[in-house]
């Protein structure tokens, strides 16, 4: 069955970042292919004049979650360095609305919610509902999923453009059935008319 979209939809990047690519100090296995899926979405979200937007962690240098701090990561996404940098090749529209998140040192966020003020400006805009896709699926998709959800949104889960950590295996497919029973719809290209 073909989704339609209009103006009460936004597309939502999820942390695609140079870190969280292989090669990255926090590498997605796989990472790197959801980025010509997301040009597809994005193509698509511009085509339809949605809101556009796109979260990264943006962290200090003695951030909380690296390990030098007692914290469970290697060091990434340390804000304005390489490896916070959005991925190459994505093609985020220059009018993108920008998410920076866990940008405190004793502050980590996982969701693209957490600590943004993102709830409130996708009310402002109207948006009711969310395409969201990106890394990782059992980390930050996962959680901005449960608080999109839990903010009222209605969500479309881009099965197409998410890839998982998986540190314990299964732990992606277990994080997908877990936003599927919450209420998220999955999706992929297919369901949208053209």
């Amino acid at each position: 069955m073909k989704t339609s979209l209009d103006q009460h939809d936004a597309l939502l990047v999820v942390d695609v970042q140079r870190d969280f690519l292989p090669g990255g100090s926090l590498a997605v296995p796989g990472g790197d292919a959801v980025v010509p899926v997301l040009n597809r979405y994005l193509g698509l979200a511009r085509g339809r004049g949605l809101t556009i937007l796109a979260s990264r962690d943006w962290h200090p240098e003695n951030h909380c979650s690296f390990r030098a701090r007692g914290g469970t990561w290697p060091e990434h996404c340390v804000a304005g360095g390489a490896g916070a940098a959005f991925a190459p090749g994505l093609e985020l529209p220059p009018d993108a609305v920008i998410v920076s998140k866990a940008t405190g040192s004793e502050t980590d966020a996982y969701s693209a919610f957490e600590g943004t003020g993102l709830a409130r400006r996708l009310r402002e805009r109207g948006v009711k509902r969310l395409l969201i896709g990106g890394l990782a699926t059992d980390y930050c998709v996962l959680n901005t999923v449960r608080d999109a959800l839990k903010e009222g949104f209605q969500v479309l889960l881009l099965e197409d453009a998410i890839r998982a950590v998986d540190v314990k295996p299964g732990d992606g497919e277990r994080a997908e059935r877990e936003m599927r029973e919450a209420g998220a719809v999955p999706a992929t290209l297919e369901d949208f008319a053209p």
